[in-house]
């Protein structure tokens, strides 16, 4: 790829009436976070794109018949059997931008991957989730200080986070690139080919660990460097996408495979990198292996199955659920 870059057109119709749409449309709900690119797979965040229908949200119910196994929940903190309660930490979801991680439907209910998986752990455990929102540079020090029981938001396990805290894994997500279509490339395969381009992402994410790492490898190339703009919300993301202040999203494999097949004007550009996902939790915690062998649980029952082949992303499971995993970050 050539760093030197034609003059960008104007912005494209369809993508900037999108992305007004996404910024109006979190105006609208109020929230100061919208559900954020989080992983270190990264949770996609804030916006929603018009071009996303909430009549294409799948509406299968995957969870009701699931079960309590009396077990498992006998492997909780006896504090949590005691209020019944698990106090769950995570972002918001808002509109359809996060899907299939998270979203809304049209009534506003919190739908997607996170939402059934989330739902059916506690089942299998046999308790109700007090749920919490926050932004997500705030939800693991919530985990640490005991403002929440378990962290939730698509974070990847990285050697640094499981120092301080333990994964409980229950997917694979990956680290990935969505363009506006006028850029003039198709394909990221390696941080050199970001030269040149300004960079969105998401603040105290792997995204961000990415790029920082990797930041010396173009001026080393002779190449000009790239430049990183971070973001809590999806919604300026795009907006900058469509007149053309950003050239690259950096974020979380589902959703921008999602935003390409419902976002006018984008294009996806692929992947780099893949990481573990999981439950976050104090450190030394028994309901880090309480979580790990609910998620076991619902492998074997073939309701886990059942709710990644929902939301079209039976790729990204895991076989086994396992506790603190090796790490690639």
């Amino acid at each position: 790829m050539t760093t030197a870059r034609p003059a960008r057109r104007a912005p494209r119709t369809a993508l900037a009436l999108a992305a007004a749409a996404a910024l109006a449309l979190l105006a609208a709900c109020g929230s100061g976070s919208g559900s954020t690119a989080s992983s270190g797979a990264g949770k996609a965040a804030g916006g929603a794109p018009a071009a996303s229908s909430s009549s294409a949200i799948p509406t299968e119910d995957v969870v009701s018949a699931v079960r309590t196994d009396p077990a498992l929940k006998a492997e909780l903190p006896a504090a949590v059997r005691g209020r019944g309660t698990l106090v769950l930490g995570t972002t918001k979801a808002v509109g359809t931008s996060g899907l299939p991680h998270a979203g809304q439907d049209a009534s506003g209910k919190e739908v997607g991957l996170d939402a059934d998986l989330r739902d059916a752990v506690a089942k299998v455990l046999g308790v109700r989730l007090d749920v919490e929102y926050g932004t997500f540079p705030t939800l693991i020090p919530g985990v640490q200080n005991a403002k929440y029981d378990v962290g939730f938001g698509n974070f990847g396990a990285t050697a640094a986070r499981e120092k301080v805290v333990d994964f409980s894994t229950y997917l694979n997500d990956g680290q990935s690139f969505l363009g506006a279509k006028d850029i003039p490339t198709d394909h990221v395969s390696t941080l050199d080919d970001l030269c040149g381009y300004t960079i969105a992402t998401s603040p105290g994410s792997t995204f961000q660990q990415i790029l920082t790492d990797g930041a010396a490898k173009c001026a080393a190339a002779g190449k000009k460097p790239y430049k990183v703009q971070y973001f809590s919300d999806t919604g300026p993301i795009f907006l900058g996408l469509a007149n053309g202040k950003v050239d690259v999203f950096f974020g979380p494999t589902l959703s921008l495979k999602y935003e390409a097949e419902h976002l006018a004007g984008t294009k996806y550009l692929g992947q780099i990198s893949s990481t573990p996902v999981g439950f976050v939790t104090a450190k030394g915690s028994a309901l880090a292996k309480a979580l790990s062998d609910a998620v076991n649980k619902l492998i074997a029952s073939g309701d886990y199955a059942r709710i990644f082949a929902k939301w079209g992303v039976p790729d990204t499971a895991v076989t086994k659920s396992v506790v603190n995993p090796a790490t690639t970050l």
